[in-house]
């Protein structure tokens, strides 16, 4: 088992940033593509950002291009979620999840074999 522990949401005003981190253990980090995911009250969980297994390659969601950034750093198994420019509709709970299947990027939430527990986002107008 893999256990994925997410930290740093929080409440913004709009236009400010947040940075997310994920914590991993229990399996290989490296072995795994990481996802970042959300969940808006109502509405289903999407996928926002994604990064390979060696971090060379990152994927995002249109509504979070150029906004949002994915890192990770394999050597202290954690993945990253750098916010800027916060919306108002960025408001949600992110979770981060571990993908161990192919091709990229993994969009898909089905694929993704282990999840954090979430944290709270909450962008105030």
């Amino acid at each position: 088992q893999a256990q994925l522990v997410e930290s740093g949401g929080g409440l913004v005003q709009a236009g400010g940033s947040l940075r997310l981190s994920c914590a991993a253990s229990g399996r290989i980090f490296s072995n795994y593509d990481m996802g970042w995911f959300r969940r808006a009250p109502g509405k289903e969980r999407e996928f926002v950002a994604a990064i390979s297994r060696s971090g060379a390659h990152t994927y995002y969601a249109d509504s979070v291009k150029g906004r949002f950034t994915i890192s990770r750093d394999n050597a202290k198994n954690t993945v990253n979620l750098q916010m800027n420019s916060l919306k108002v509709e960025d408001t949600a709970v992110y979770s981060c999840a571990a993908d161990s299947t192919d091709p990229w990027p993994p969009l898909d939430r089905r694929r993704y074999d282990y999840w954090g527990q979430g944290t709270q986002v909450t962008v105030s107008s």
